[in-house]
């Protein structure tokens, strides 16, 4: 019997470019985030859309993905302007780990 990986993010996945970079993202991602829901494996995050554009969102979730392989991403964006969501979920005990990453208090 094999353990699962714990969550823990490989620093080593980006460059030290790629880091900063990731870093400007997240914090535009903070300040567009207005609505977050607790879902039953993770979370979801209604964001500005005046704030962040999907494109900036995608070149996040690229390197999010890189450094923690254990997340699932979701991205909806509602028809006629609606707005724009993001998940992050994963397996049990994820919560407490997106809490920390993403200052969720």
């Amino acid at each position: 019997m094999t353990e699962e990986p714990g969550f823990y993010c490989n620093m080593n996945a980006l460059s030290k470019t790629e880091r900063e970079r990731h870093g400007q993202l997240i914090r535009q991602l903070g300040a567009a985030r207005i609505e977050i829901q607790e879902l039953p494996q993770g979370y979801a995050f209604r964001l500005q859309r005046e704030n962040v554009s999907l494109a900036d969102l995608g070149e996040w979730i690229s390197y999010e993905a890189r450094c923690c392989p254990f997340f699932d991403f979701g991205v909806e964006l509602q028809r006629d302007n609606g707005p724009l969501w993001l998940s992050l979920k994963g397996k049990d005990g994820i919560k407490p780990f997106i809490r920390e990453e993403l200052g969720i208090r």
